[in-house]
């Protein structure tokens, strides 16, 4: 797993039950859109990532291009989590507080 995949992997599970459209995302992960598509396309494939298209009305109402919002699915940050930790662990770094499981899914209270 890319470095890039990992801090798109991060940002996404923030807050997995957030929306977050591209540029957002772009933000939080501190890299370029041309990175950051491909990578929530190729998450989008295998199932870990769902997207959902904006309104239209509420893109027309703000005066801005229609948003693409991603939001990370319960399997993705299962298996988010474990990937990342392995890379972390491959590392022999501590597990960031992110990569613990969230109380009732196997992880810490």
């Amino acid at each position: 797993m890319t470095l890039q995949t990992q801090l798109v992997l991060r940002a996404l599970l923030e807050d997995p039950a957030k929306e977050r459209y591209g540029l957002e995302l772009c933000e939080l992960a501190g890299l370029p859109s041309g990175t950051i598509y491909p990578i929530l396309a190729r998450l989008e494939q295998v199932g870990w990532v769902d997207s959902t298209w904006e309104d239209p009305a509420v893109h027309e109402e703000a005066g801005r291009p229609r948003r693409r919002f991603y939001q990370i699915t319960k399997d993705g940050a299962e298996h988010a989590r474990d990937a990342l930790a392995r890379a972390y662990r491959s590392r022999k770094q501590p597990l960031p507080g992110w990569a613990a499981r969230p109380a009732g899914e196997g992880g810490v209270s």
